[in-house]
């Protein structure tokens, strides 16, 4: 459907160009648009390399582990019927400690290994469990404090203070993920009452 949505606007796009006739400026502005998209890409490359190698040194250093212990209780309270020496618990903690630094990219393997684990504690294996449910809601609400890819984002694309956005990011951090927990539980409910 997306695709078909992009496709539209360039038809559109090239007609009303043609029709105007500036078909010239079609060209100059793709060919434009692939350069930005290129330094863009080539500078997030080494932001993310660099933000990645960080993840992995918090990892190896231990310091995951402390976030892990810090974010265990939390997690318990979200995650009742998920048992704490299950492979499952260690998954999501995993995961959600790389969505708090801001490491999408290696926390999604994580997210979907603990589904994959989570699955495995499922007794009605056609619908998601309540902790497949509160695991998709939690990582939807963008949970995270270290926005790490926007930050990429803007020092690629040249922004003065590219890290201006953390106060705010924790904040909608915060607000959307108290939303979703809160949504989380009242449809369990309501659906629990049926």
């Amino acid at each position: 459907m997306v695709n078909k949505i992009w496709f539209f606007f360039i038809v559109i796009g090239i007609l009303v160009a043609a029709v105007k006739g500036e078909i010239g400026l079609v060209t100059s502005t793709l060919l434009n648009s692939a350069e930005k998209g290129v330094t863009v890409a080539f500078g997030l490359i080494s932001i993310l390399t660099f933000w990645l190698g960080i993840m992995k040194l918090i990892e190896r250093s231990g310091l995951i582990n402390i976030f892990i212990k810090l974010l265990k209780p939390f997690v318990k309270f979200l995650f009742p019927d998920v048992p704490s020496s299950h492979p499952a618990m260690s998954s999501i903690l995993m995961n959600i400690s790389a969505n708090l630094l801001g490491m999408g990219s290696a926390a999604t393997p994580l997210g979907l290994k603990a589904m994959e684990q989570l699955q495995q504690l499922n007794e009605d294996k056609e619908t998601a469990s309540d902790a497949m449910c509160t695991f998709l809601a939690i990582n939807t609400s963008s949970l995270t404090i270290i926005p790490t890819t926007v930050i990429a984002l803007r020092m690629a694309t040249g922004s003065t203070d590219p890290t201006r956005i953390v106060g705010t990011t924790i904040v909608a951090t915060f607000c959307s993920s108290f939303v979703a927990i809160s949504l989380d539980r009242f449809f369990r409910k309501l659906y629990r009452r049926r």
